[in-house]
């Protein structure tokens, strides 16, 4: 079955109070947009279409940033809904199959719920996806008989009596592309806002004789964004899911309300997530791995085996393989550490590549940016860095090497060779007892007022 899907983006967020388009505000370290345009994706269409409006190149340019083979369009004016969705019509007006349409504020409509639309499509020609709200408030209600839906009264439009139904339109419409435009075009805009209303097309439909019904889901699912206390909302649900989700996938939550996912968070089964973690974008962590309390994890990857934490915190570009300790207090950048690696505590590691079975010290720095650019630093296998250890990149520390306590490294070390960068300790016998006693004698008198 091919699917085409078209998200609405060119709502204007005037309730927002933002100079930023109202679908580019985030939920889950993610554009409202990307949320609708990630559910999308899961159904693997053949074309998505995001339709823009007020900044709409910014819009534009974050649909491609998620996905490149995303398509836009804008609608100036903005005129409703229904001409929204007619402004993709040069692009998708004679594709076979399927078509969705979906809205860039809502970001926690389901895969699950979509396909069960889908599969709707069997019995209806127009499929509307409704719930029941507990407030129903200013949401267009569905008129329904048996099982077929009559028609999708708009708040402005409904009498007294329609206004007291629960059954509320989520905007969300699944039909055949071609039927879609064709119903489309019939649109007119004689009501109280004078406006284009995709909600038209079910009694447009009905009088062609065509059958329109409805696929239920939660409220929570519905929930649109048009304030920033809305927004807040729409995060604290989307993480409550993803805690729900992550623990009947078979992930271990410690303390589960203090987790905090991305939208693109992957986590295996039987990993460990400890309290008051956060992940960024782009994180994976494979199965049996541990990430311990206080944490902050983005653009890495934690292999099977490997613990971090507490307190770490890894960004773009950590690669972890098994089995690899990353300790307290240690920050990881770019770098590659390879199966076994430990890194104990209180340490930078950025832009470097260290073998197998190496240990790093406490207090060990890349020191990868000389002001101007960035410099790598590639450290060997079974290799023994020790405490408090700089190593001035770009240098190379070979297989089964050792670097002194409190060494600056400035350059390449052989394999097997023994790396002392620092000066000689001198002792001067005595010396302390004497010092002591000349800066006692100081404090004293300028006590006494000398």
């Amino acid at each position: 079955m091919q699917v085409s899907v078209i998200v609405l983006a060119a709502g204007q967020g005037t309730r927002m109070n933002s100079d930023l388009p109202k679908v580019l505000h985030q939920v889950a370290a993610a554009p409202l947009l990307h949320h609708a345009l990630a559910t999308a994706q899961n159904l693997d269409p053949a074309r998505i279409v995001t339709v823009t409006g007020l900044g709409g190149e910014a819009v534009a340019a974050s649909a491609t940033a998620f996905n490149e083979t995303v398509e836009t369009v804008v609608q100036e004016p903005q005129a409703g809904t229904a001409h929204a969705v007619a402004q993709a019509a040069p692009l998708l007006a004679e594709e076979p199959g399927e078509a969705i349409v979906l809205y860039a504020d809502t970001p926690l409509i389901r895969e699950d719920t979509l396909r069960a639309m889908l599969a709707a499509r069997a019995k209806h020609a127009v499929v509307i996806l409704g719930f029941h709200a507990k407030d129903p408030g200013r949401y267009g209600r569905l008129l329904i008989e048996e099982e077929e839906l009559l028609a999708i009264r708009e708040f402005k439009d409904a009498t007294p009596e329609e206004r007291k139904l629960t059954l509320c339109n989520s905007g969300v419409v699944c039909v055949g592309a071609k039927t879609l435009f064709s119903l489309i075009a019939e649109v007119g805009n004689d009501n109280a806002a004078g406006e284009y209303y995709l909600t038209d097309i079910v009694e447009l439909a009905r009088k062609r004789g065509l059958s329109a019904g409805v696929v239920l889901c939660d409220e929570a699912e519905t929930l649109g964004v048009n304030t920033r206390a809305q927004l807040a909302g729409a995060e604290a649900a989307f993480q409550a899911r993803a805690r729900a989700d992550a623990l009947e996938n078979g992930v271990t939550l410690t303390a589960p309300e203090t987790v905090f996912f991305a939208l693109d968070t992957h986590i295996g089964r039987d990993a460990i997530i400890g309290p008051n973690v956060l992940f960024g974008p782009g994180v994976t962590v494979e199965s049996g791995a541990e990430i311990k309390g206080f944490c902050h994890l983005e653009g890495c990857h934690v292999s099977r085996g490997a613990t971090v934490g507490p307190f770490a915190r890894l960004r773009t570009g950590a690669e972890l393989a098994e089995d690899v300790h990353v300790g307290n207090f240690v920050e990881i950048k770019n770098a590659i550490l390879d199966e076994g690696v430990k890194v104990g505590h209180l340490t930078y590691i950025g832009d470097a590549s260290i073998g197998e079975h190496t240990n790093i010290g406490a207090g060990t720095v890349t020191c990868n940016y000389d002001g101007v650019m960035k410099h790598r630093t590639t450290i060997g296998k079974r290799a023994f860095i020790g405490s408090d250890t700089m190593l001035v990149a770009p240098v190379t520390v070979g297989d089964g090497a050792l670097t002194a306590s409190g060494s600056v490294i400035t350059e390449n070390v052989p394999p097997d060779a023994v790396a002392i960068g620092r000066a000689r300790q001198v002792t001067k016998v005595g010396l302390a007892t004497r010092m002591f006693e000349k800066l006692k004698a100081i404090k004293a008198a300028k006590a006494k007022g000398q």
